[in-house]
């Protein structure tokens, strides 16, 4: 096995008792920038969220790197406007030869300069996305494509927690969830917390804090943030801009201003400058299955 990945039965003191992880080399860990995953629901916006910060970094003067972790490579999409190759399409056009691969043959620059990788994934029901991760941060740091980045998002697949796709985590310093007001949202989010908090056993990455999107109220995730130690960093209502710059192929920060587009730039700068600030680490309490049932019976 090469030294990108081992998969291994953890201890019981590891990342949760007997669970089989993905765990990356020491040659993989990225140094001297930030570095944060976005996590959530499938289709809660975690794209788009993920695009929008990724301009509203580069606005506040940062060089960004966004890496999106999904099979559908559609991460980077308003950002370059065209799917872009994956990872695993360049490898496997030099026949996994990695030397033969230039910088340009995987990385895109985007709207205002934002780099763009799409990792992608193995085929369905094949292979590891833990490798996938990485495969991509071992590239990009043989290219020195990290030296000079100052922020690094891992947009990742849907609300998929295991090994693999959890992999992000063992990159980050914070993680971040988008969620809406509503149960399948929350509940999601419960669990990607518990899987959160089993790799902080062994990695450095801790909750930053929760992204409400698509709702226009927020009294059911305060509600469990207030249950869980968790902060809501920013809101994002279901506005109908937002759908139009995905139709667009487009960031908010290139449509045409309105007051809708500027309540969301806005936003979105200031969650930048507060990410870019510093977040005290959460002291999360997931819930067990059960009680989230329970506790999310809304009247």
């Amino acid at each position: 096995m090469n030294d990108l990945v081992q998969l291994s039965r953890r201890p019981r003191d590891g990342d949760g008792e007997g669970s089989v992880q993905f765990h990356q080399a020491a040659s993989t860990v990225i140094e001297g920038t930030k570095v944060f995953a976005i996590y959530g629901k499938g289709g809660i916006g975690k794209s788009t969220t993920s695009s929008n910060l990724s301009v509203a970094f580069s606005k506040l003067g940062k060089r960004v790197l966004q890496i999106g972790c999904d099979p559908k490579h559609d991460s980077t999409f308003t950002l370059t406007k065209r799917l872009q190759p994956t990872v695993i399409d360049v490898l496997e056009s030099v026949n996994f030869h990695a030397e033969e691969l230039r910088a340009e043959d995987f990385v895109v620059e985007g709207y205002n300069g934002v780099l763009c990788v799409e990792a992608g994934g193995p085929p369905a029901g094949t292979g590891c996305g833990g490798y996938v991760v990485g495969q991509t941060v071992k590239l990009l740091k043989e290219h020195h494509l990290l030296e000079d980045t100052d922020v690094v998002i891992f947009d990742v697949l849907g609300d998929v927690v295991c090994g693999g796709f959890a992999a992000p985590l063992q990159h980050a310093q914070r993680a971040l969830v988008v969620t809406a007001n509503d149960f399948d949202s929350i509940f999601a989010m419960n669990r990607i917390i518990a899987a959160i908090e089993a790799k902080a056993k062994n990695y450095a990455v801790r909750l930053g804090g929760v992204i409400a999107n698509r709702s226009a109220g927020t009294d059911e995730i305060d509600r469990f943030n207030d249950r869980a130690g968790l902060t809501r960093l920013a809101h994002f209502p279901d506005l109908d801009v937002i759908r139009r710059s995905r139709l667009k192929k487009a960031t908010l920060f290139e449509m045409d201003a309105s007051p809708e587009v500027e309540l969301a730039q806005r936003e979105y700068l200031q969650l930048a400058a507060r990410l870019w600030a510093g977040t005290e680490p959460l002291a999360t309490r997931s819930m067990k299955d059960r009680d989230i049932f329970e506790f999310l019976g809304f009247e």
